[in-house]
């Protein structure tokens, strides 16, 4: 039996097609990654996948049952936990906890101490008797993530779970969730961070204008486009010329810059290493570093879904 199993999945919102025959599965057990740009239909997705919307054609199941006709028995089995935090700031953490337990039906023994369990997990137990509006976004965010956990469900959603974080909260629910796929939970993660897919996910899908363009292991997705390779340099003086004067070397395809570095995309790495290495004397440059690299997830996504520019790293921001 799988966590999620999507047949010709379809919903029309008037004249707009937001999803188009769906068709994936999810295992038990998995972490599995969901990544588009804006507007390809992620959101409506797990809509669908939560029973907040009904789809138009197709359908979805939880654990064997149907979202839409077996919503209570498919429901039992998640935890749900939004983009945005859900906590109430009137509330203090432990009774933020309570309350999310007691609406999922968890008997009184149970909640109190699966919430003090979380609460602990997360670093916010000895908060527990603070105001929710006192705690920063990253507190919010883990306070959030142990409500989403306190009815021990068999499938978390997690939509952009570590959206704009400090790094020890995005690094406190990395363990987390990896601690979950290890006792059998099964994970279905949306994320506008494509090495965050990269890092934690088995499997990741990417869904692009309402339809899925591909679904595979993050390594295998990248040898699906071996073909692009590149070369990341870092001189000991940058100046704004030097992305067009890089583009311009024979054999470089495309050039970004990737913070101190410069990535040349290229089909022949040795030949442009020679060139970077020529470049660099003429202008009287140190090379600090100088890699060879070979296909990234954010590569693939870039391919599949065809996107040429960005702002900043949002790629997948839905």
């Amino acid at each position: 039996m799988f966590a999620i199993e999507v047949n010709d999945l379809t919903k029309i919102f008037g004249t707009l097609v937001a999803i188009n025959k769906l068709n994936f599965s999810v295992n038990e057990g998995e972490t599995f990654g969901f990544l588009g740009p804006n507007g390809a239909g992620k959101t409506t997705t797990i809509r669908i996948l939560t029973g907040i919307t009904q789809p138009t054609s197709g359908t979805a199941k939880i654990f064997g049952y149907d979202i839409q006709n077996e919503i209570i028995s498919a429901r039992q089995s998640i935890g749900i936990v939004h983009e945005t935090s859900n906590v109430y700031d009137d509330l203090t953490a432990w009774q933020n906890m309570i309350f999310t337990a007691e609406l999922y039906h968890v008997n009184k023994a149970e909640r109190e101490k699966k919430s003090k369990e979380l609460l602990e997990i997360f670093g916010l137990f000895e908060r527990k008797d603070n105001k929710a509006h006192e705690f920063s976004k990253g507190m919010k965010r883990r306070l959030t993530l142990a409500m989403g956990l306190v009815n021990s469900p068999k499938l978390l959603f997690l939509d952009e779970p570590t959206s704009g974080l400090d790094v020890q909260s995005n690094l406190i629910i990395r363990d987390v969730v990896a601690d979950l796929t290890q006792k059998g939970v099964t994970v279905f993660l949306t994320t506008h961070n494509i090495e965050e897919a990269n890092v934690m996910c088995d499997r990741v899908a990417i869904i692009n204008k309402g339809q899925i363009a591909a679904i595979d292991a993050p390594e295998q997705l990248k040898k699906t486009i071996e073909s692009v390779q590149s070369v990341e340099v870092a001189f000991d003086k940058r100046g704004l010329e030097q992305m067009d004067e890089l583009r311009k070397l024979p054999f470089v395809n495309e050039a970004r810059k990737e913070g101190d570095k410069i990535k040349l995309y290229t089909e022949d790495p040795s030949a442009i290493i020679e060139e970077v290495m020529t470049y660099a004397k003429q202008k009287n440059l140190k090379i600090i570093s100088i890699s060879t690299l070979g296909p990234s997830l954010e590569d693939v996504f870039i391919k599949l879904t065809g996107l040429k520019a960005r702002v900043g790293a949002a790629y997948v921001s839905d």
